[in-house]
């Protein structure tokens, strides 16, 4: 597919734009680093998000810099040099000539050179707007470059009299979705349905956890996807009941339910979903009890998922029919306001009901402003994701133990109805049935 540079330089003048509003100066961002994995061996390399936000570049060891002076705004990467016999070993680099030609920036350079020309563009510049504390060796680089530009006070050259944690600008950015983002993680998303279709057909009892996760990365990678976008969780029976499992390893019985928490990456966006669904083909009366519990619980919460509601309002609602639900199957006793005051409902729901999404699984962006939960607005994306998690205990009937059910859908926050991107991931008990109906 062709790469197209503009939504990534519109970024870099939308943020240029926030900097000039605080006064103007330089953003420094970096990229990821490699980790060593063990020995010589490296994990597979991601970019940073901050940095392929802006730039829409993918190779390691490369640093951009954004310019707000007065009214102009330059962008400025260092890269990797061409290196034929190293692009034998580890594939082809653009190099700072073919990345300015590709990816649009005004200037590129060696990213060897890097720190002698970083005091040159920070010089006379009011402010460093740098993400503070991510990283210390940037922290180091940043205060050296700061330093070497003090060091040439009696030419008149001004250091930056401020750096400015840039998370505070760009973040605010990242939560609104553009057009591209929502592209991508629609097809990560769909890919990730697929991927939940087809571990219901496959999964039956005897299996064991890890075959399930390996039909949804079969799944992820032949249709495109560049990989999970986090370590799947596949619970089978009384492993559903631990948050974040990820042993993956228990043999599937009959009976079980079966909880996978689970998504691809896609161009870098992420999607998370999560289905449950009897490895029998058929729910349980208990199951069913709880299972139609949370599935209530996320479509009141998915409904308040609309532009001008508080943020908390769809975690609230949740709560609300959980809490009623609970009640009704025994699992609690008391008043509706005073077990929702109390929390009583923590025993068995014990997490939010959802994040932000998008080129992090748990994405960047505020929750309260000023004190307050902020006003959700068109195209923030978020997760919905209710669950129960009914752990044996002597007050609690024993045909309920063991079961945990979480149900989360990717919703976009839209002027009509809140968009489901992850729509095609069958989540009614009629849907699962008939679709394990047919496994073969």
């Amino acid at each position: 597919m062709t790469f197209d540079p503009s939504p990534f330089a519109a970024r870099r003048a939308q943020l240029a734009e926030r900097m000039r509003e605080s006064g103007g100066g330089v953003a420094v961002i970096p990229t990821a680093r490699e980790v060593l994995r063990n020995g010589d061996s490296e994990y597979a390399y991601r970019f940073g998000s901050n940095f392929y936000y802006l730039s829409g570049f993918r190779e390691p060891e490369a640093t951009l810099l954004i310019i707000a002076d007065g009214s102009q705004t330059r962008s400025v990467l260092f890269c990797r040099e061409k290196n034929p016999e190293r692009e034998i070993w580890d594939g082809f680099r653009h190099g700072p000539d073919g990345a300015q030609a590709r990816f649009g920036f005004d200037e590129c350079w060696p990213i060897s050179e890097l720190g002698t020309r970083l005091p040159d563009y920070l010089a006379d510049r009011a402010t460093v707007f740098h993400c503070i504390g991510a990283d210390a060796s940037e922290d180091a680089r940043i205060v050296q470059a700061i330093e070497a530009v003090r060091s040439r006070a009696r030419s008149g050259v001004t250091p930056p009299a401020s750096v400015r944690d840039l998370r505070l600008l760009i973040e605010e950015m990242r939560l609104h979705k553009q057009d591209d983002e929502l592209i991508a993680m629609r097809r990560a998303a769909q890919i990730s349905s697929d991927a939940h279709r087809r571990a219901m057909r496959f999964a039956r009892p005897g299996c064991f956890e890890y075959q399930v996760e390996a039909e949804l990365m079969h799944e992820f990678l032949s249709q495109g996807a560049q990989a999970a976008a986090y370590t799947p969780i596949v619970a089978a029976g009384a492993n559903a009941c631990v948050l974040h499992y990820i042993e993956n390893r228990t043999q599937l019985r009959e009976g079980d339910l079966l909880l996978i928490d689970a998504g691809c990456e896609v161009d870098g966006y992420a999607a998370d979903i999560t289905r449950t669904f009897p490895v029998s083909g058929r729910f349980s009366g208990p199951q069913r009890d709880l299972y139609e519990l949370v599935l209530a619980a996320e479509m009141a919460a998915i409904d308040k998922a609309r532009p001008g509601q508080a943020y908390n309002a769809y975690h609230d609602a949740a709560v609300a029919v959980l809490t009623r639900g609970l009640i009704d199957l025994g699992l609690l006793a008391g008043e509706l306001d005073t077990l929702i005051e109390t929390k009583a409902y923590n025993r068995f729901y014990m997490h939010s009901t959802g994040h932000w999404l998008g080129l992090d699984v748990h994405d960047v962006g505020r929750y309260k402003i000023d004190g307050g939960w902020r006003p959700l607005a068109e195209n923030q994306v978020l997760t919905v994701e209710p669950g129960l998690y009914i752990r044996p205990a002597d007050d609690v009937p024993e045909h309920f133990w063991n079961i945990g059910i979480r149900i989360e859908d990717d919703v976009r926050v839209s002027a009509g109805e809140p968009e489901i991107l992850s729509h095609g991931a069958p989540k009614s008990i009629a849907d699962i049935e008939a679709l394990m109906r047919d496994r073969h």
